[in-house]
């Protein structure tokens, strides 16, 4: 268990897992050890070139013992007087040492004393240095394999059966017995063992001294070294490189992201390394768009909270003016009067309030809701039904008000996939604002008809129309041009921003224009993907 710090500051505990080493090592260092085990396990060849050279001794041993067999016949078939011509020719051949011993012990016979010597055993004390670095790396290479310790050989002082153990084996069981042993230059040397039956039962022993098995094994060793270097050099270029595609964008990603955190840099740019078109790229440019989207974000977070609190001061001013006055006012008229400001300074505050928590929750929630399938025309129709009942118990006095005419379109036909109650809240909104720019005899006008793979919702108004240059910053956030008859404060500013936010969240548009009839009035166009699957004709 190791304590560490939370980035809040407070202690914590972490448990040491099994992936911890992945944390502590940098990626070139990981990349590195993968690649580099992959060479490690290359070089396992050599635990292959020990049993090569096993499966070598052992052919050889078996060599000779089918030559001491091929041997015995021959001494058996010949006649005395050739038997000392057939071991001198049997040891030049094969370049080996022949003895016989009686079986009590007694040295008979030697090739080397009746031959030139076959094989000398070399002193390693006057061999150059390469041959010590050769059977040093010959040590190391068996001690890393796990390689058989086999004896040193020693020619024994007095050459008697006794002194080999593979002849006092032949003659304890009666049969042939072998053995391997290093020279004093660490090369094999090999004996072998047969009794022959020629005028009295004799053993023979063969000596090889096999400096052509050393030879092979090193030279494969060699070859299998120089693989696995050229191998390694290669997968350390190529892993460095690697790392250097890798972990240098990668890097270069995170020190901007820390200045992003930190915020240190208002404009910080992240690289988009357009240059590169696999994942690093695709992973460099989505953090350049999320952190450019983040950027925007903040910039209108601050740009709304600067927003809300110009259009809060306003009321608030005019609440305290009004409290203020009442210490000072003296006439009830004047009294009441101070408090019906007062009562709707904050009317207008609790509008604001209300519209503001919609307004800064609509982006979140609508990328949190599971979007269904909505008739528009149905929705309309049961909108300004409940419209035209609660206006109906609203109105006093008779005061005249907008009509409010919907063309209703064939069930079906204007399918789209959305959240219910957040759509018919922007409709709402810019009904509402239709209806307060029309006169009190006015004619609001809505249509809803599918076009293609869209659903059309138009809106039209009889009042004064939208200038040109206005048409986009209608929709802007506490924008109101109000006209002239409406009390100041009745509307926040917000309900075409809010329209618009809600509408975008569903992949659609929402636009000021003229209206289509050349008539005097505004006209407002809200544009939705059409349901896949609904039927276009109804």
């Amino acid at each position: 268990m190791v304590d560490a710090k939370t980035p809040d500051g407070s202690a914590a505990e972490q448990e040491e897992s099994p992936l911890v080493w992945s944390a502590r090592w940098s990626l070139t260092t990981r990349i590195l050890a993968v690649n580099i085990l992959a060479i490690v396990l290359l070089g396992g060849g050599f635990f292959y070139l020990d049993t090569y050279r096993s499966r070598l001794v052992d052919t050889r041993m078996d060599m000779m013992g089918d030559q001491l067999a091929q041997l015995d016949e021959a001494l058996e078939a010949a006649r005395p007087d050739q038997r000392q011509h057939l071991v001198d020719e049997f040891t030049r051949t094969t370049e080996s040492r022949l003895r016989f011993y009686s079986t009590g012990g007694r040295k008979i016979d030697d090739s080397f004393r009746t031959a030139p010597p076959t094989y000398t055993l070399r002193d390693p004390d006057l061999q150059p240095w390469k041959r010590d670095a050769a059977r040093a790396m010959d040590r190391g290479i068996d001690w890393i394999v796990g390689a058989p310790a086999y004896p040193d050989f020693e020619e024994p002082r007095v050459d008697q059966g006794s002194a080999w153990p593979e002849i006092r084996e032949t003659l304890k069981t009666g049969r042939e017995a072998s053995r391997f042993r290093y020279a004093p230059e660490r090369t094999p040397l090999l004996s072998a063992t047969r009794i022959v039956d020629l005028d009295t039962p004799e053993v023979m022993l063969m000596t090889v001294n096999a400096r052509d098995i050393t030879k092979t094994v090193r030279a494969e060793r060699f070859r299998l070294a120089v693989v696995v270097f050229m191998v390694l050099l290669a997968s350390v270029l190529l892993s460095l490189f690697l790392a250097r595609t890798i972990v240098r964008p990668l890097r270069r990603l995170a020190r901007a992201a820390v200045r992003v955190r930190l915020g240190r840099a208002r404009e910080v740019v992240v690289p988009r390394l357009p240059s590169r078109r696999d994942e690093i790229g695709t992973l460099a440019r989505a953090l350049s768009d999320m952190t450019q989207a983040l950027r925007e974000r903040i910039d209108a977070g601050e740009h709304f909270a600067a927003d809300v609190t110009h259009e809060l001061k306003n009321p608030i001013a005019s609440v305290r003016s009004a409290i203020e006055g009442l210490g000072r006012v003296t006439t009830d008229e004047q009294r009441a009067q101070l408090l019906a400001i007062a009562d709707e300074d904050v009317r207008r505050l609790d509008r604001l309030v209300t519209d503001i928590s919609d307004a800064s929750r609509i982006d979140a929630q609508l990328s949190r809701t599971l979007f269904e399938p909505i008739d528009l025309g149905l929705m309309i129709e049961s909108m300004l039904a409940a419209r035209a009942a609660r206006m109906g118990a609203e109105e006093s006095g008779g005061q005249p008000t907008p009509r409010v005419a919907f063309a209703r379109p064939r069930k079906g036909t204007t399918m789209v996939m959305g959240d219910g109650h957040r759509i018919e809240r922007a409709i709402d909104n810019v009904i509402d604002n239709a209806i307060s720019f029309s006169p009190p005899d006015g004619l609001v006008c809505i249509a809803a008809t599918r076009l293609g793979d869209e659903v059309h919702l138009r809106i039209d108004d009889d009042g004064p129309g939208i200038d040109p240059s206005q048409r986009e910053a209608i929709f802007r956030r506490f924008h109101s041009e109000r006209p002239n008859a409406e009390a100041f404060g009745r509307h926040s500013g917000l309900g075409l921003a809010i329209a618009r936010t809600i509408i975008e969240g569903h992949a659609g548009t929402i636009s000021a224009r003229d209206r289509e009839d050349d008539k005097r009035g505004a006209s407002l166009l809200i544009t939705l993907p059409a349901r896949e699957g609904s039927d276009e004709n109804g």
